[in-house]
């Protein structure tokens, strides 16, 4: 019996969507019944997070946990916030339910110093990069972070609302300017540390692209079911 997954979404939606397939698509399912059960509750009125951590918008705590509680009472077993930004206020979070949180920044680094990744890039919004919620794991495990300057991160920042905005071919040529610089800076792989900027930008021979929304797709299935859990309530 594998645990009932809830996730935390609607940040944007698209993100939430390509999660929950990422979840389907990487599990090791023969029929329906073998797939995770999952509870999504999709809430775009969720306040910009980048905006609110800069201290320019409304504070989306309140919304995160009411989410977080509905999902628990809807019977969810484990959560996964589907927004990178939406990390800087995890802990509020955790503290106001009583199941586990996964959490994709250090999940993300676990994963690149498993797989001997030295020196990296990021693109994430404004607010991740700002309170270094990123930085902050890579860190933790030895992994050298590649800064951009403010020009280049606005372009990080038009391409993410380009997203949201259904401007994808734009997104694509802000975003891939944005990677092409820091692999030119020495990166070796480039973290898409927004959960929208995979919609757009993908892995190829000259680019190594992470994306953390695949990295923790397969550790919700492996603590779903009942695999490596171990380091999962270690990690957090």
């Amino acid at each position: 019996m594998t645990k009932i997954i809830g996730i935390i979404g609607g940040m944007g939606p698209m993100a939430t969507v390509d999660l929950m397939e990422k979840i389907i698509k990487n599990t090791p399912a023969k029929e329906d019944q073998e797939h995770i059960h999952v509870i999504a509750d999709n809430n775009a009125q969720i306040p910009d997070r980048s905006s609110a951590i800069l201290g320019k918008g409304e504070d989306p705590t309140p919304l995160l946990v009411k989410s977080a509680q509905r999902l628990q009472n809807a019977g969810a077993e484990m959560l996964v916030i589907a927004c990178n930004t939406a990390h800087f206020y995890y802990n509020a979070v955790k503290k106001a339910i009583q199941i586990p949180i996964l959490h994709i920044p250090l999940e993300t680094a676990y994963y690149l110093n498993s797989n001997y990744f030295k020196k990296v890039g990021l693109l994430a919004t404004d607010g991740t990069v700002k309170s270094k919620l990123y930085q902050r794991y890579f860190l933790k495990y030895d992994i050298e972070y590649i800064q951009m300057d403010n020009k280049l991160q606005e372009n990080v920042m038009q391409g993410i609302y380009d997203i949201k905005a259904g401007r994808l071919d734009s997104a694509y040529l802000h975003l891939s300017m944005a990677a092409e610089q820091l692999k030119k800076n020495g990166a070796e792989a480039i973290v898409a540390g927004c959960t929208e900027v995979p919609l757009v930008l993908k892995s190829t021979k000259e680019m190594c692209i992470i994306d953390p929304a695949d990295i923790i797709a397969k550790k919700v299935i492996e603590v779903a079911r009942g695999i490596n859990t171990e380091r999962f309530k270690i990690s957090i």
